[in-house]
């Protein structure tokens, strides 16, 4: 809640938010363990999924006289720096048939190399020997993505044997499938950004073309190999012998062909030669979103994880939350008596300026002196949220989107009251917005609340989610009933009498498989976000967001396009 004015509020610029309480007390206590055990679970399957294909493989890439994809990164990157990854968790209990995909067999992140911000796309050949999954092309094209809305350098560490053939329909032949990538290439060499790809591996067939469409290549002796098709397709299609190595080796492409740039001796030199090139690329204009020195919030981060309430039907003070991410936890509040379910405010997020759309999910009260529920978008707040984002568009301030929507708000009173004229009005500017947008899924983001708020589909630079977070079109609660309801009918058709007691086995288990497919895990999976974080992150990740996107200084004048009023 908002603080009363006193003398730390009167004489700062912005105003004190948020409440402080002891995290060592019930019910805090019970709250703080009990997120903190969900990460730790999180953090075990992390550790996990960074092995790729296992120790044995790893050994096995070593043994070749190859590093694997991430200590390939590790060494690419400044030392001591931090690399944020970017779908750690793709493809994650996908493909199991196959014997599973751990990061779809490819690292994608953002790193610091030689003090520039840059993309980093790094086949782990551990996983099916770098094999492209259908996760694989997607997480390759969110890279490429990033790259292109940020105007960021991209790194490719080439190693991969090429499609997963038994898989080849779900890769080959649309418009966000494999030869999107090489399409890429070619548009973000048009558009100036700096392409840079090391050949440290295999590189087969139609994925030949990524390295040579960037703008410079190494190739590793020995190891790195690249042709249209290997010796074994070359034998059986035209009867040629000949091995690999004399096929598309290293010498040959750099003596013969000219194809590669750089003849690597090994993946050292090659990543400091990478290094070195990155170290020579020059400043661009930026895009001038304001910047002063940072302040830490009043209070810890910690706390965060004593907010959040376990079960996300629960309502709790949003204040708190942004409180835990903003500069000395002050913002200017933006209509703080009118649409109060949804927060809108400035303030400054290490040192950045920013615009932060939050949804209050505490129950609060209208003017009317009548109870709205929290986490609902009601006419009110859709209203003040569209117009708030437009004054950031105005004012060029980058937007944070904090979501915990359960939906808009139904019935009679809503719909004669054009509920959906106002939430078509946020829809419109969230989609229509020009000033870079990061977007949080703190609990729940349900049905066309996570539209309004900024969901995938509107083009955030980032979107990230807590381990708390639920993405569906409803709750699982209230979508088990309607399943449930249509099964029972069903089968009534067929004569069939089901027991009360057989009714709520069965609602369990719809329940059940339901809330598996909303959990973050599974939409982190699918690459519906960018990843899942500890929420004590948040602060660090929206300051790296606004770093890179201030690099694409192109940014177009806003146009809302027909708002209804």
């Amino acid at each position: 809640m908002l603080l009363s004015l006193n003398k730390d509020t009167i004489n700062s610029k912005m105003f004190q938010i948020g409440t402080a309480f002891d995290r060592s007390a019930l019910p805090q206590a019970a709250t703080f363990d009990y997120h903190l055990n969900e990460l730790r679970k999180l953090q075990n399957l992390e550790e996990s999924v960074k092995l790729g294909g296992g120790k044995q493989n790893i050994a096995k890439q070593h043994e070749k006289g190859k590093l694997t994809a991430r200590e390939r990164i590790e060494l690419l990157i400044d030392p001591g720096s931090q690399f944020q990854e970017l779908g750690l968790f793709a493809a994650h209990g996908m493909y199991e048939n196959e014997g599973g995909a751990p990061s779809a067999g490819v690292v994608t992140g953002v790193g610091r190399i030689s003090g520039k911000l840059c993309i980093i796309v790094a086949n782990d050949s551990t996983v099916k020997a770098g094999a492209w999954f259908p996760m694989a092309c997607k997480k390759n094209l969110r890279a490429q993505e990033i790259s292109i809305e940020n105007r960021l350098p991209i790194i490719y560490l080439v190693d991969s044997a090429g499609v997963y053939l038994p898989m080849q329909d779900e890769i080959f032949p649309d418009k966000e499938h494999f030869g999107r990538i090489f399409r890429n290439n070619a548009v973000m060499s048009s558009l100036g950004i700096v392409q840079i790809a090391a050949i440290m591996g295999p590189c087969v067939a139609g994925g030949a073309y990524l390295p040579i469409m960037s703008d410079e290549a190494l190739i590793v002796e020995n190891t790195g190999h690249v042709f249209l098709a290997g010796s074994a397709l070359v034998e059986a299609a035209i009867g040629e012998r000949i091995d690999n190595e004399s096929l598309g080796g290293a010498r040959v492409h750099s003596e013969i062909s000219g194809v590669t740039d750089y003849r690597m001796p090994n993946d050292n030199v090659c990543l400091e030669t990478i290094r070195s090139i990155v170290s020579k690329i020059g400043e661009k204009p930026k895009a001038g979103f304001d910047r002063i020195s940072p302040v830490a919030p009043r209070f810890d981060a910690d706390d965060l994880l004593a907010i959040l309430p376990p079960n996300t039907t629960k309502p709790y003070d949003t204040y708190d939350i942004i409180s835990r991410i903003v500069d000395n936890s002050e913002m200017d509040e933006y209509k703080a008596e009118y649409g109060k379910t949804i927060i809108t405010g400035y303030a400054r997020i290490d040192g950045w300026a920013v615009g932060i759309v939050a949804n209050q999910r505490k129950i609060v009260k209208n003017a009317k002196g009548e109870m709205q529920v929290g986490g609902v978008i009601y006419s009110d707040s859709a209203d003040k949220a569209a117009r708030f984002i437009m004054n950031c568009n105005q004012k060029l301030i980058p937007l944070v989107f904090l979501q915990d929507v359960t939906g808009f708000m139904v019935g009679s009173r809503s719909e004669h009251g054009g509920i959906i004229k106002d939430g078509a009005k946020l829809v419109s500017a969230v989609a229509n917005s020009v000033v870079p947008k990061f977007t949080f899924i703190t609990g729940n983001s349900y049905g066309a609340g996570n539209y309004a708020m900024c969901g995938k589909a509107y083009d955030p630079r980032l979107i990230f989610s807590w381990h708390s977070a639920r993405l569906a079109v409803m709750s699982g609660a209230a979508a088990s009933k309607t399943l449930l309801s249509i099964k029972l009918s069903s089968l009534k058709k067929t004569g069939e009498t089901i027991t009360e007691e057989k009714q709520k086995e069965m609602l369990k288990e719809i329940e059940d498989r339901y809330n598996d497919q909303t959990g973050a895990l599974y939409g982190a999976a699918r690459l519906w976000t960018d990843g899942i974080i500890d929420p004590r992150k948040t602060r660090e990740i929206i300051s790296l967001g606004i770093e890179m996107a201030s690099h694409n200084p192109d940014i177009p004048k806003f146009n809302p396009g027909v708002i209804q009023t």
